[in-house]
């Protein structure tokens, strides 16, 4: 037996998913939980230390949903390998195995598999309210002996079991040292192909040993009673008669052939509003408090380098990262209540046909609607998709859904090329902008698909089989507290990146230049300052990084000028904006800080030639450009993160850089043949 790293027990908890393994070990752990990842794998674990009012000093670690043994993923592979071998506590002392009381002959298989290994195994069943509304009941003391493990009924939400299941853990444990000799195998699938089918009928044979009429419901009538032998001798097993009456009522329209599809895209497209309407208040309070942060620091030292680091720098890279927070909360909650509902499931199955053509199922569509908010959120909403290759696909493709962050790109250069009389024409415009973006992403999504064994290196088999859970009301306090967590695993994650990335970037555009001299006649200390950054910007190492790209800039009629404000727009997309109003010397208030950009855009010419820098065919590649470039730190840190590696991030900034430059020389030179100017 392997050794822990640690002198104390360790209990790990598994289980399928929505049998609610999750629900309980944030029971038993209360808030005292951290979230590890292990070498060679993304798979998280939840670990902590059981409540200190079970009177049990045992570790606790949360493993992720497995429906078996036999694993069909590498992601399944790791957490099933972690169960028998740690990388870091070992092997269990004891494994809870929970179990959706209303789904014993698909859950129970896990459970004999586990018991086959020779695991000292608690069985945990949960949902009995659900059951025992549809009139049924489960003998525990039967299903044990059966088994041949300790069986608990809980309820993880309220407690109810609790005190049964502590002690059982505590008689589990204090046998431990009578059978230290235990020897753990791993599953080995028998070479009888029909293994399976044999396991099923078994567990239905105990599912009708310990499945029982629930006296006390009401909804079980005499009638019912009488007739309970009649349905034995007319070979009608119980449980066929288990299917919840609410749940097929609800799903006959949820999951209608044609309506179904309705109702999806209509709660869909609440969760998408939700995540950007609703974030955008918080997003600029959280905008506005470090921007008033950052006028603080200029205030009390000054504008010298050092505030100016603090200020453009730190601040500013912290302020990118907390920005996204609001949208991050919204999303995680709004999935964690549909996923509780149930509903998430159902909605995953409506949609796989569809996503199936170009390589992803169901499950990817969430994170795909998600990206239209922001990519950060969507891409930590991948990690419902538990098939590598499609995870990563879904990864690959989510930076070209047409991000809240492009929408002051947007707006700017739609401004420009829409005329004043005709303000309709922009939403027009802007409508178009989007239905290309998705079907662009769609194509390559399924080209990409063609290629994955060069581009995202995984080529293990999909399926999607999904099991369908009961509808139940979702408990408030669950889902916060997993939003919370999930929002903090953004901020410990991408947050680092981003400042380091920010602070790089602020010191190609602060260096060398560092004391421009400018006319600092009747301007303010804030209008002077502005003056100097964008004077100090015209001779920066970002000024050089543009000018050596000048080649590359000018077959798509731009100049230097807009290549510092690209490179700068790689911190985020929306800088692109503020980064033209440096280089254009443009000051002012913000209400009229769009007028004076567009001002200086009409004006501006391209040096030594006396052509006009932005025109319609310029702004239009400009904006084909942004649909596909990944210019965003954000985006790539999350996308690093959560794949495991560079290999993604980098093949998205080469593929989809070179996807924006070809097309925008297309979109440019194109309309410039037909005289668009």
């Amino acid at each position: 037996m392997v050794q822990t790293k640690i002198d104390i027990p360790l209990i790990t908890m598994v289980g399928p998913p929505n049998s609610g393994k999750t629900t309980l070990f944030n029971y038993l752990s209360g808030k005292n939980h951290k979230t590890v990842n292990y070498p060679g794998s993304t798979v998280e674990y939840n670990t902590s230390i059981l409540r200190k009012e079970f009177g049990l000093h045992a570790e606790l670690l949360d493993s992720p949903g497995m429906v078996s043994l036999i694993p069909n993923s590498p992601d399944e592979s790791v957490a099933i390998e972690a169960l028998y071998n740690h990388p870091e506590f070992g092997q269990p002392s004891i494994v809870i195995i929970t179990a959706d009381s209303n789904q014993l002959t698909r859950h129970l298989i896990l459970c004999k598999q586990i018991i086959q290994s020779g695991f000292r195994t608690i069985l945990v069943l949960t949902m009995l309210d659900l059951l025992n509304k549809r009139g049924y009941d489960i003998d525990e003391l039967k299903l044990g002996l059966e088994l041949r493990c300790d069986v608990v009924k809980i309820d993880g939400r309220n407690g109810k079991g609790i005190p049964k299941l502590i002690e059982s853990i505590q008689n589990n444990l204090s046998s431990i040292k009578l059978d230290a000799e235990r020897k753990i195998e791993k599953f080995k699938v028998p070479a009888d192909k029909t293994f399976l089918l044999k396991s099923f009928r078994e567990i239905e044979h105990i599912e009708d040993k310990v499945l029982t009429i629930h006296e006390q419901n009401s909804q079980i009538n005499n009638l019912e009673k009488a007739n309970r032998e009649l349905l034995v001798l007319n070979g009608v097993k119980k449980f066929s008669h288990k299917i919840d009456e609410t749940t097929l009522r609800i799903d006959r329209h949820l999951l209608h052939k044609y309506w179904g599809l309705v109702y999806f895209f209509l709660i869909m497209s609440l969760t998408f509003t939700s995540i950007f309407w609703l974030a955008q208040p918080l997003m600029n309070l959280v905008d506005t408090a470090f921007g008033y942060a950052s006028e603080v620091v200029f205030e009390m030292l000054g504008y010298t380098w050092y505030s100016d680091l603090i200020s453009n720098g730190l601040i500013a890279g912290l302020g990118s990262v907390m920005v996204f927070v609001p949208q991050i909360i919204i999303l995680f909650m709004v999935l964690g209540f549909l996923e509780d509902t149930g509903y998430l499931a159902r909605g995953a199955m409506l949609i796989d046909k569809p996503l199936s053509k170009i390589g992803l199922n169901g499950r990817s569509f969430v994170p795909m609607l998600s990206g239209f908010a922001c990519a950060i959120p969507a891409m930590l909403a991948t990690r419902t998709i538990p098939n590598r290759r499609e995870r990563l696909l879904t990864i690959f493709i989510i930076p070209l859904m047409s991000c809240s962050a492009r929408l002051p790109v947007y707006a700017l250069l739609i401004a420009f090329i829409t005329p004043p009389e005709k303000p309709w024409l922009g939403g027009i415009i802007l409508s178009s902008i989007y239905i290309f973006s998705i079907i662009s992403s769609v194509v390559i999504a399924g080209l990409i698909n063609k290629f994955r064994k060069k581009i995202i290196n995984a080529e293990d088999s999909s399926s999607f089989i999904l099991e369908l859970p009961t509808y139940r009301l979702p408990k408030a306090k669950v889902v916060f507290n997993n939003t919370l967590i999930s929002s903090k695993l953004y901020v410990q994650r991408a947050g680092p990146m981003i400042v380091v990335f920010s602070l790089m970037l602020w010191f190609l555009t602060y260096f060398p230049n560092t004391n421009p001299r400018v006319q600092s006649e009747n301007i303010s200390p804030m209008q002077l300052h502005q003056l100097q950054s964008a004077e100090r910007l015209s001779d920066s190492y970002a000024s050089d990084l543009g000018k050596l790209i000048q080649p590359i800039m000018a077959p798509l009629g731009m100049d230097w000028r807009i290549g510092v404000s690209l490179v700068a727009a790689f911190a985020a997309r929306e800088v692109f904006v503020s980064s033209l109003a440096l280089i254009f010397k443009v000051t002012g208030d913000q209400e009229t800080i769009q007028q004076s950009i567009l001002s200086a855009m009409r004006s501006a010419e391209i040096e030594g030639s006396g052509n006009k820098l932005f025109t319609i065919a310029t702004s239009i590649g400009l904006i084909v450009f942004f649909v596909f470039a990944m210019q965003c730190i954000s985006t790539v840190a999350v996308a690093k993160k959560e794949s495991g590696g560079w290999r993604i991030p980098i093949l998205q900034i080469l593929i989809f850089t070179s996807i924006a430059y070809v097309l925008t020389f297309i979109a440019v030179n194109g309309l410039r043949f037909f005289s668009v100017e």
